[in-house]
């Protein structure tokens, strides 16, 4: 096989491994794509570094900041974000919409508090798009009124 074949080959896989990284972030495809696109692009301008003893070298030379450069850019782009947490005491006098019916002595209604659906009951039947308030709340369900 000729030297050209071989670093077209390099770079068609480095190109695949960059497209999976793409598709599925998080598998580190991406350093291996690189240095072998690199690797590719010389041996296809330089055939003969590609055999020599050199090619081994310059992929390490490659991947340490390559490998750095990835680990920074996965740790500033995958942030962790704190839970967010709610208790339901603290949704007393909030505002929200009946997205499921909501009748006497049952938590069975839902309502939409914000971005949050909660159980929800009440002391009359509250049909489902009424606007509400929160009266009191009770572990994981709350009372609402009719505003």
């Amino acid at each position: 096989m000729e030297v050209t074949t071989i670093a077209l080959l390099f770079i068609l896989i480095g190109a695949i491994f960059i497209i999976i990284e793409a598709l599925s972030p998080g598998v580190f495809m991406v350093i291996p794509g690189t240095i072998l696109v690199i690797l590719g692009i010389i041996g296809y301008a330089a055939p003969d570094f590609l055999i020599s003893w050199y090619s081994p070298i310059l992929a390490v030379v490659i991947a340490v900041p390559i490998t750095l450069v990835t680990i920074r850019a996965y740790k500033f782009l995958g942030e962790p974000i704190a839970p967010s947490t709610m208790v339901s005491e603290s949704l007393i006098g909030k505002v929200g919409t009946v997205t499921e019916k909501v009748y006497p002595d049952s938590i069975k209604g839902k309502v939409q508090i914000n971005s949050d659906i909660w159980s929800a009951t009440s002391d009359e039947i509250i049909e489902k798009g009424t606007k509400v308030r929160v009266c009191s709340a009770e572990g994981v369900h709350v009372k609402l009124e009719r505003i």
